[in-house]
């Protein structure tokens, strides 16, 4: 199965409802004021954003078409066009990340996102493309999390650092970071516990973990990745807020992709924080994590080939 397949495949959620939605929309009609409402309802539902969807609606306006299948589809390919156009500058090419050895990463997000796993799938990813990796499971919070860390670790053969359940965070940051430098790794990958941005004691020992790691080295974290759930819609909105407030996000993951009917929610939080997306996730296997690809995520949302 090729990339477009499985965005496809992965978005099939989201993309029946709005391919659907725009032909129902397009097919009957000239493009007029009322059909132009029911088109901004439409991306609304799918969490675009109100902000992206005004400006889809003014390219729209222009449009003038027959009543026909052909220039429904076509309307469908320049949406996919548009969509790919938004979202080409936040692409980000996950080698792009090693720029020295070693990276230290750190992945963040609340509760429930799937950061650990995210984490095991990355590791993958990186090892597949001959780097060398290291784990550090900073979530001492859940002795789950840190079990489940080191699976990840035997079943890809990468070493981890880790501790006992309720040790210092950002001890195991600092070893970890501190291994990766002395060995000459290529990547470091720091697990932290799920923090709600609402929960003070819980922020504030996530910035302890930054800045013991610049304690290291000023340049330390070089990476800090924030992990999404498309399900939780426009909360992830707000969490992008807050953990931006502690520390400079410089790239974000977006899972279970594949179990939310409203993928627009990529737009969204690309147009609000003019972030990078690193990577989506649409699937339990170790390899459903893919780089993402703005033309073949926007053709994926629309089920176009």
């Amino acid at each position: 199965m090729g990339l477009l397949d499985k965005f496809k495949a992965g978005l099939s959620r989201s993309s029946q409802n709005l391919s659907s939605g725009l032909k129902n929309i397009f097919s009957k009609k000239n493009i007029d004021s009322a059909v132009l409402d029911e088109f901004e309802e439409l991306l609304i539902s799918a969490d675009v954003g109100i902000e992206t969807v005004s400006e889809l609606k003014i390219e729209f306006e222009k449009f003038k078409v027959d009543k026909n299948l052909s220039d429904t589809n076509k309307i469908i390919e320049v949406l996919s066009d548009k969509i790919s156009e938004y979202l080409l500058p936040y692409q980000r090419d996950l080698l792009s990340l090693n720029v020295q050895t070693p990276t230290i990463m750190i992945i963040s997000g609340v509760n429930g996102v799937g950061k650990t796993t995210t984490i095991g799938k990355l590791g993958k990813f990186f090892k597949d493309n001959k780097k060398s990796i290291i784990f550090g499971a900073a979530d001492t919070f859940r002795a789950a999390a840190i079990e489940q860390l080191e699976l990840w670790s035997n079943k890809i053969n990468v070493n981890i650092i880790k501790s006992a359940p309720g040790s210092d965070p950002a001890s195991v940051a600092f070893k970890t970071a501190t291994y990766a430098k002395e060995h000459q790794i290529d990547i470091a990958m720091i697990d932290t516990a799920g923090r709600m941005q609402n929960k003070k004691n819980l922020m504030d020992e996530y910035k302890k973990i930054f800045n013991v790691l610049k304690k290291i080295d000023s340049n330390y974290p070089n990476e800090t990745i924030l992990v999404l759930d498309a399900t939780t819609g426009q909360n992830a909105l707000n969490q992008v807020e807050e953990f931006s407030k502690i520390q400079k996000i410089t790239g974000l993951i977006i899972t279970k992709l594949d179990s939310t009917a409203k993928g627009g929610i990529v737009l969204a939080i690309c147009k609000k924080y003019k972030l990078p997306i690193l990577a989506i996730g649409m699937g339990e296997k170790e390899s459903d994590l893919y780089p993402f690809d703005a033309k073949i995520f926007a053709k994926g949302l629309l089920q176009i080939n």
